[in-house]
C-alpha cells in the first residue's frame, strides 16, 4: 500500500494508521532528510528481523533509530553534558549520534560495544510518526538486497520491494544522501562517516 503524505503537514489520519500498522509488527517505508527509510518498532524483535532480512543484513550490522527529540535521545542513550551540546546545536538535522546504549534499548539493536545510533531527522512526517508512537523507530536506508543502490522514487519501491513491506508512504523522490555519522562515545567527537551537514560538524 503507498499513502501520500503532505511532506510539510503529514495528515494525521494517515499518521495514525501507519503507526497503528508499525505497533502490529509492520514495516513501513518512510521518508527523512537523508533518504527513505524501512522502520519498524524499536521494541519488535520479529519487525527488526523482518528488515534485517529484506536487506540480507547480518544480526551485527547496526541499526539507527529516529527519536523525536533530545529528550526522547536521552532515555535510550547516555548523554553527557558536551554530547547534549553537539546535539542541541544539530538537531534536527542530517546526522547519526553514536551513543552508549541504556537497558531500554533491546538487545537485537546493540553493537558488542552496547552503543546505539540515534537520529532526530529534518523531517516532519518521521518526526510525526515518533511522536505519535512513543518511542523511537528503527531507521535504515531502502536498498535492494545484496546491493549498494538506495531506492528514491516510491513507485520503484512499491515494484522491488512492495511485497516485503507494508506501508509505502509516498513525499515524493528523495535523492540519496547520507547521513552524517559521529562517535559520541568518547570525550572527544569523532566523525565515522561523511555525508550531508558534515560543514556544520567541522565547524563547531
Amino acid at each position: 500500500m503507498i499513502l501520500e503524505l503532505n511532506s510539510q503537514n503529514p495528515q494525521i489520519r494517515h499518521i495514525r494508521k501507519i503507526v497503528e500498522v508499525i505497533r502490529q509488527g509492520g514495516v513501513v517505508v518512510y521518508p527523512t532528510d537523508t533518504t527513505y527509510g524501512l522502520g519498524c518498532d524499536l521494541n519488535n524483535k520479529s519487525a527488526i528481523e523482518r528488515i534485517l532480512a529484506i536487506k540480507k543484513m547480518p544480526r551485527n550490522k547496526m541499526l539507527s533509530v529516529v527519536a523525536s527529540d533530545l529528550r526522547d535521545i536521552s532515555q535510550y542513550a547516555y548523554v553527557n553534558n558536551n554530547s547534549y551540546k553537539i546535539m542541541k546545536r544539530l538537531l534536527p538535522g542530517p546526522y547519526t549520534f553514536v551513543l552508549q546504549a541504556t537497558k531500554l534499548v533491546p538487545k537485537i539493536m546493540l553493537t558488542r560495544q552496547r552503543t546505539i545510533g540515534i537520529r532526530v531527522p529534518d523531517n516532519n512526517i518521521s518526526l510525526e510518526l515518533v511522536k505519535e508512537m512513543g518511542h523511537p523507530i528503527i531507521s535504515t536506508s531502502v536498498r535492494l538486497p545484496d546491493s549498494e543502490q538506495i531506492l528514491t522514487e516510491p513507485y520503484e519501491i512499491q515494484e522491488r520491494l512492495g511485497h516485503l513491506v507494508d506501508i509505502i508512504i509516498d513525499s515524493g523522490i528523495i535523492l540519496p544522501n547520507p547521513s552524517t555519522v559521529i562517535d559520541l562515545t568518547n570525550d572527544t567527537p569523532e566523525i565515522i562517516r561523511e555525508g550531508k551537514g558534515v560543514d556544520e560538524v567541522l565547524a563547531l
